[in-house]
């Protein structure tokens, strides 16, 4: 008998190696950035020296707040190191404006991204589906990219695994509608090893797993989420009470791992783990 009635899955940097992934994109943002505000090829190199130096300290900033670590990812990167532009030059001083233009540099060059699958990452999604339970890719990365990736993995059953792309996990906030389920949630999270607070309440996130649980009759209890970047995809989750696991990569900090163990959950350098979890 399966332990869980629900098993939402992340996608880039879970079931993909996104820095193996990351050159074509990076060429192509950097060129369009160059289009933009001239050559920052310096500035570039000087903002990711000083992210390497302390990556727990630089996260990535969403109107005007942190929101996930700034070197959890190539594209989570590529916009720290942007900010930092920013603010040496002085360019785009309102958070709103300034995140319109970063938005659309990660969604112009996202797609130039190469695909490179983990090498269980076929064989996982393969077992997790003939377990016959729901399952759910939900992922920030726009749907038709997601789903493009998944026709390339061509798992067995692939017709059975829905994504929902967009799903603003970095977004601070309330709900569309009030819950008593959300008010649970508290507003922060203190990390070891992690002098910032982790923000909890995500609301557009947590709109999309009420759906999913009324979809499918599970609940918070009986879910499973398995992710990459603990405060995207797991902190809130677990403050309601799913399962959560982290599958680390190569730059996974030491506070990520003290997060996932502090709320109970549990993380692994493999995507096999998650079958001996899960099912």
């Amino acid at each position: 008998m399966a332990q869980y009635d629900l098993i939402i899955l992340d996608f880039d940097g879970t079931f993909t190696d996104v820095e193996k992934e990351a050159g074509p994109f990076f060429a192509a943002y950097q060129k369009e950035v160059r289009e933009r505000y001239g050559n920052v090829d310096d500035e570039w190199q000087r903002a990711l020296e000083t992210l390497a130096k302390d990556p727990a300290h630089y996260g990535w900033t969403y109107e005007g707040r942190v929101v996930a670590p700034g070197n959890a990812d190539p594209y989570l990167r590529a916009t720290v190191i942007m900010n930092m532009i920013f603010d040496e030059r002085g360019l785009l001083p309102d958070a709103r404006e300034r995140t319109r233009a970063l938005s659309e540099l990660y969604v112009n060059n996202y797609p130039k991204a190469d695909t490179v699958f983990r090498p269980e990452a076929k064989q996982v999604v393969e077992a997790l589906l003939d377990s016959g339970l729901p399952i759910f890719v939900v992922t920030n990365s726009a749907t038709h990219d997601v789903e493009a990736k998944l026709d390339v993995l061509a798992p067995k059953g692939r017709e059975r695994l829905t994504v929902h792309g967009n799903a603003k996990k970095y977004l601070v906030s309330e709900p569309k509608q009030s819950s008593e389920r959300f008010d649970s949630v508290p507003e922060t999270m203190s990390v070891d090893g992690l002098r910032r607070p982790v923000l909890l309440r995500r609301g557009a996130y947590y709109t999309l797993l009420e759906r999913l649980w009324a979809e499918t009759g599970a609940n918070a209890k009986s879910t499973f989420i398995a992710g990459d970047i603990f405060e995207l995809d797991l902190a809130m989750p677990a403050t309601l009470g799913c399962a959560v696991h982290l599958v680390l990569k190569e730059r996974t900090e030491e506070f990520e791992k003290n997060a996932v163990q502090q709320v109970g959950g549990h993380y692994s350098d493999g995507l096999g783990a998650i079958l001996e979890r899960a099912l």
